[in-house]
């Protein structure tokens, strides 16, 4: 655990540190619910000091957003919601159509929607290798010239852009930049008489038997999408590797899949799995549902992006929840390097018939994000500079404490799929899901992974 004592103050570009020190090529408040199409009406009114930027055409326009706030438990959906309702209600002629969906949802559609060239005027796309295919294919509009626009690009923490660039240009906005931490339930850790965080994997591994033996889910998780084991898996990665880089030293040649760090990795994720560490059917549970089996008090651990901070925050584990870093595996691994997620981000659609429009509302939306996140208590992890007094605002401990893990961030690598093209990361995907369902030789997960990669260079 973090004893050491953080600032009050946060300007929310909580760690330039981490931005500076992250290798180059993440997900957001993002994993909620099942989707939904919505279409706001005109009922805000109009937030204190906000900025504007109005559109003077006096034309009727609709904007479609394509988004992935479903679930109106959280901070991030009235943060939404309340701006969007702000900006129908300042500028009358702008109607703005909310497509609102899950992540893996969304994610499957932006795909079937960009195959027939026909992306909505704003969608959610994740950094790096993940947007790449869509820039390649000229489907996203350049946003360099809205980001000159009131000051936007100043707002964004140093170097965050650089994750959504190609070739100069800035193609989509994050809403967040985040670690993976394991947040944990201090009153189920007492009550199965566990008395500090692990600082080890073996110390995992044993408080995982020792939750399951007191008839208490150890960690939850929602593999249905894929992404979530995803995610746990590579913070083992990067400790059994020790430190970050595995992924960019297969992408140079420098390593294979079939190195004694991945298969090591492996090894220690069945670890967790052959020690009843997650929920039954955990593949048939989505990421929403399984976040939800910790924020109901039904679970004592979640591996999860910071961007979860707010979401707890408003759940009835509200106050029991603490946050520590993942631990060692084998003596390898500082604590202080994590698995880093810049978030996702909103991009604009090249062939948008109100593109214009589309600009200037986004232009008013990300400006007045950060504010309204900090006003909603869930400012801590997201991509923007915040200034602002966290204990004299009533945040909570937990979200402190993720304030001063932050602060101690030294490095770490981006998520699997952030780094390696589409296919091999599809490979991946599939290959740490089905360990959820069988156990497989670690040797032929590590050769599934190299096949792949070397069959989509």
């Amino acid at each position: 655990m973090v004893s050491k004592k953080m600032k009050a103050t946060s300007t929310i570009a909580l760690s330039a540190a981490l931005v500076l020190s992250m290798a180059a090529c993440g997900n957001s408040n993002n994993n909620e619910s099942k989707g939904a199409t919505e279409s706001k009406g005109n009922t805000a009114t109009k937030a204190p000091d906000a900025e504007t930027t109005k559109t003077d055409s006096g034309k009727k326009v609709t904007i479609t957003f394509q988004n992935i706030y479903p679930d109106p438990a959280t901070p991030s959906y009235k943060m939404l919601h309340e701006l969007v309702d702000q900006y129908e209600k300042e500028n009358p002629n702008i109607h703005i159509e909310l497509d609102t969906l899950n992540t893996d949802q969304q994610k499957v559609k932006l795909k079937t929607q960009a195959a027939s060239k026909e992306i909505p005027d704003i969608t959610i796309v994740n950094p790096a290798a993940q947007m790449k295919p869509f820039v390649d294919a000229k489907l996203f509009a350049p946003l360099n010239d809205m980001l000159d626009q009131n000051g936007l690009k100043d707002t964004y923490q140093s170097g965050l852009l650089d994750y959504y660039s190609f070739d100069g240009n800035v193609y989509a906005l994050p809403d967040g930049n985040n670690i993976e931490v394991v947040y944990y339930n201090k009153e189920l850790f007492e009550q199965a008489g566990i008395k500090d965080t692990p600082k080890t994997f073996d110390e995992l591994l044993q408080d995982v038997k020792t939750l399951k033996a007191k008839g208490i889910t150890p960690i939850a998780i929602g593999e249905k999408d894929s992404w979530t084991g995803s995610f746990l898996f590579m913070n083992i990665l990067l400790r059994t590797n020790g430190g970050p880089g595995f992924l960019q030293d297969v992408l140079d040649g420098k390593k294979t899949f079939e190195d004694p760090a991945f298969v090591e990795a492996v090894d220690r994720f069945q670890d967790l799995v052959q020690a009843g560490a997650f929920p039954d059917g955990a593949t048939s549970i989505d990421a929403n549902a399984g976040g939800n089996i910790f924020k109901s008090g039904k679970a004592a651990m979640w591996v999860i992006g910071s961007w979860e901070t707010g979401a707890i925050d408003a759940s009835s584990v509200a106050g029991k929840a603490g946050a520590f870093q993942f631990p060692s595996v084998n003596g390898k691994g500082d604590p202080n390097e994590f698995m880093l997620a810049p978030g996702s981000a909103f991009a604009i659609s090249a062939n948008s018939e109100h593109l214009q429009e589309t600009k200037d509302f986004l232009n008013f939306f990300t400006l007045n994000l950060p504010k309204k996140q900090f006003e909603l208590k869930n400012a801590v992890g997201i991509g923007q500079k915040v200034d602002g007094d966290l204990k004299g605002a009533g945040y909570s401990d937990l979200a402190i404490n993720i304030s001063g893990l932050f602060n101690q961030v030294k490095g770490g690598d981006l998520a699997f799929d952030n780094t390696m093209n589409p296919a091999t990361a599809q490979v991946h995907l599939s290959s740490i899901q089905n360990l959820f369902v069988q156990k497989v030789d670690s040797a032929q997960v590590a050769k599934e992974h190299q096949t792949a990669f070397e069959a989509n260079k």
